[in-house]
């Protein structure tokens, strides 16, 4: 992944220099477990993990000439340990070592994406419950339907992510695996003990079966909820940039006095993070399709997944940490205007309250068809004649002949029909709703 979307600690984690140290931890530890097991002497064994060292410079010289990347890894290292160094790599293929310090490299990975998901979700709920009470217009198909609250805009996007937490924690536990159980996984040389033990002293579960390489219906596993990720952060943002736009205006983005929305015009506010998020997580979404291509292998193994793994992996994990920090920030910064909400709110004269009014009628005694009919052609009326709806209802005489003035006031009011936000918010967050003034 390119610099500008790249956390320092995910530059760290996905560079050649950690990646290579993964591959020597491997080997350090598979080489104590055999000498423990009286495979390998354990002067050998203290001398890998004592002397192995590495620079990335002399592997990549030396993969120049042998055209494969773990023959120089173990070749750089064999160069500092001496002697013993014969003892390195013992019994095991090159995917041992790989996929198995893969592993490692995507633990840490995961940790820290998890970190991100915990964050989001804080400052999600933090701030559904800021704004439990404040009115706004729901919209269908991109038109008013009906009363919300802006809280239960940002309680949904909380509960999604929490949703997406418990499909990441599956995942990553999916893919903390290892195997060493050789070149087409039959175990030809190290036991299934000892892989066990050795994925034990490395903080992994052993694939219980596998051929020379971890199935990848794993990564595609992993890779696809990441993709999902993606798309609830891709939600999140789209919304804003809908509530942005100039016409809406209910919620923007932070805007920095120094910053600059547009070299020819200077009243530029534009929605960049929420437009930055859309589109990385297009990208995301891509390298799902990328991880389930890498499904199917030819038979016990071919190497058709791993210059993809090289990409999709590394920009996948980089990208879902960047995102999820920028969706947290995007959150926590963002700019509300519950005064611009109730404007749009009433924008229409009451146009929004066209259900509840059906339903007073039909209560009052009125047929639904007849009821439905008559709220219609008042409402049609309000949008063609630019009237306002609230008015004409109250002049009606087909209406004021069944509902007196208090019940007709009684079908508009907003508080009225958002009377059960604060049993949704006590179902999805398990307590009841903190006391906050309506807006």
């Amino acid at each position: 992944m390119i610099d500008r979307y790249t956390r320092p600690a995910f530059r760290a984690l996905w560079s050649d220099e950690n990646r290579f140290r993964c591959w020597l931890e491997v080997e350090a530890t598979a080489s104590e477990v055999l000498a423990d097991a009286g495979i390998v002497p354990h002067d050998a064994a203290r001398a890998i993990r004592d002397r192995g060292t590495f620079t990335v410079d002399r592997i990549r010289e030396i993969e120049k000439e042998t055209r494969h990347d773990v023959i120089a890894f173990t070749t750089a290292v064999a160069e500092n340990v001496g002697p013993e160094s014969r003892w390195l790599h013992f019994g095991l293929t090159s995917t041992d070592v790989v996929d198995t310090a893969q592993a490692l490299q995507i633990r840490e990975a995961s940790d820290r994406i998890t970190d991100g998901l915990n964050g989001l979700s804080a400052v999600l709920r933090r701030r559904a419950i800021e704004f439990a009470h404040t009115p706004t217009i729901g919209r269908t198909h991109g038109v008013h339907a009906e009363p919300t609250t802006f809280g239960l805009k940002l309680l949904l996007w909380f509960e999604e992510c929490q949703r997406n937490i418990r499909r990441f924690a599956a995942a990553a536990e999916d893919m903390r695996v290892g195997k060493l159980s050789g070149a087409v996984g039959s175990f030809g040389t190290v036991t299934p003990a000892l892989e066990e033990e050795i994925c034990r002293r490395l903080g992994l579960q052993v694939a219980p079966v596998s051929t020379q390489t971890l199935q990848r219906d794993r990564h595609a596993a992993y890779v696809s909820t990441l993709a999902v990720i993606a798309s609830s952060l891709d939600k999140i943002a789209t919304e804003i940039r809908h509530l942005q736009r100039t016409e809406v205006r209910e919620a923007e983005e932070f805007f920095n006095p120094k910053q600059k929305g547009s070299s020819a015009m200077p009243h530029k506010r534009n929605p960049i993070t929420a437009e930055n998020i859309c589109g990385l997580a297009r990208v995301m979404r891509a390298n799902a399709q990328v991880a389930l291509e890498d499904v199917a292998l030819w038979h016990e193994r071919d190497i058709s997944h791993s210059s993809a793994e090289r990409v999709i992996l590394p920009d996948q994990t980089t990208l879902a940490d960047y995102l999820l920090a920028k969706t947290t920030d995007l959150i926590d910064r963002l700019l509300v205007y519950p005064q611009r909400m109730l404007r749009n709110l009433e924008l229409t004269g009451g146009l929004v309250f066209s259900g509840q009014l059906l339903l007073e009628l039909a209560e009052a005694g009125m047929l639904r068809e007849d009821a439905y009919r008559l709220v219609q052609l008042l409402a049609m009326r309000a949008w063609t004649e630019d009237l306002v709806f609230r008015d004409l209802v109250r002049t009606d005489p087909q209406i004021t002949a069944v509902l007196p003035p208090e019940r007709i006031d009684r079908a508009f009011d907003v508080q009225r029909r958002l009377g059960n936000v604060p049993a949704i918010f006590e179902r999805v967050l398990g307590e009841p709703l903190p006391g906050i003034a309506s807006v």
